[in-house]
């Protein structure tokens, strides 16, 4: 268990002290912002489009899914766009590209289900600096049209011309309903009218008034039907065809919770092995001989495939939406061309 999980998703006597702190870490995040606005700090304009893409909450789920879905829907569109994100890890400061190929030992799970998933349409760079990550990537791959910020919200250096954030109505995302530290939330909830695209997923019926939000598109699902074997990945199978199978689940603890809730909706018996945070795998925590299957999250089952065996299966988290998000979506662009 993270420490955060004692009181991100309750109200204990430690919150006589982190309430006020959070206070004044919105106070300061608005300051900020006001302060880039009045010019008083320097912001930087990229010269292509910027796309801003993140979530309110630190333990939402459902972003990478939703940036995944967008890159494909802007290829598919004739649009070249580049990913730039700040990677977890202890990586040197200068910005590097990351592919499918990259050292899995260098990254984070997340960089690399990104270059995976992207490959050669769309170049993945990570750096600690988003601006100067953001023009390595324009000077190697000029043809990119388009930036997408993993992540950034916050980042108010960077000028973006849209932003789009997911709300993922679950008591894993929302918690207590407070901000950090003292609970998961990024910003204050009354702060979402002010944003461009607002991407909700999960129903809202015990959440926040929403009508003071922006304008709000609940049209993501999540999916997590079908598994794919990480030595032959043309062989898929429904998640259920394992159920009558002596299965394990190897996580880490960013996915932990996903799993447990997955076992739950899907009726599977499983013994769930999970590992700390951004944990780097090794060929002993997957060989399991007891094991007839083993299903590993899709951004931890690539770290292995090195040393992968038939056993191993990867489960991806897909995002389906609606045409009304792509519609808004690409009118936006093209008012900005």
């Amino acid at each position: 268990m993270k420490l955060s999980d004692l009181y991100w998703y309750r109200i204990t006597p430690l919150h006589f002290l982190l309430w006020p702190i959070s206070v004044l870490y919105g106070f300061l995040l608005t300051l900020k912002k006001l302060c880039y606005w009045l010019d008083i700090f320097p912001s930087v304009k990229l010269p292509v489009t910027v796309i801003v893409i993140d979530s309110i909450s630190v333990e939402d789920g459902s972003k990478m899914p939703l940036l995944l879905w967008l890159v494909d829907c802007l290829t598919t569109q004739g649009y070249q766009p580049g990913i730039i994100t700040h990677d977890n890890s202890d990586t040197p400061d200068l910005p590097r590209e990351i592919t499918s190929e990259s050292d899995p030992y260098s990254i984070d799970g997340k960089t690399l289900l990104l270059a995976h998933r992207c490959r050669a349409s769309c170049p993945v760079w990570v750096g600690k600096d988003r601006i100067a990550t953001a023009h390595a990537l324009l000077n190697a791959h000029p043809e990119c049209n388009i930036i997408i910020c993993n992540g950034g919200m916050q980042y108010y250096r960077l000028e973006r011309d849209i932003e789009i954030i997911t709300v993922n109505f679950s008591e894993h995302s929302f918690g207590n309903g407070l901000s950090v530290p003292a609970g998961p939330l990024r910003i204050n909830l009354n702060q979402l009218k002010k944003s461009d695209i607002l991407v909700t997923n999960g129903k809202p019926d015990h959440y926040p008034d929403m009508s003071k939000w922006g304008k709000t598109y609940n049209t993501m699902q999540l999916t997590d039907e079908m598994v794919y074997n990480v030595l032959k990945p043309e062989i898929q199978q429904s998640i259920s065809h394992f159920k009558n199978k002596q299965l394990h689940i190897v996580t880490d603890a960013d996915n932990s919770r996903w799993c447990l809730d997955l076992m739950q909706n899907k009726g599977l018996h499983a013994k769930l092995h999970s590992y700390a945070e951004n944990h780097r795998f090794s060929q002993h925590e997957i060989n399991l001989p007891e094991a007839d299957v083993i299903l590993m999250p899709e951004e931890n089952a690539l770290q292995c495939r090195k040393f992968a065996h038939d056993k191993l299966w990867a489960l991806p988290r897909k995002a389906w939406i609606n045409s009304e998000l792509l519609e808004i979506l690409t009118k936006k662009l093209e008012n900005k061309n």
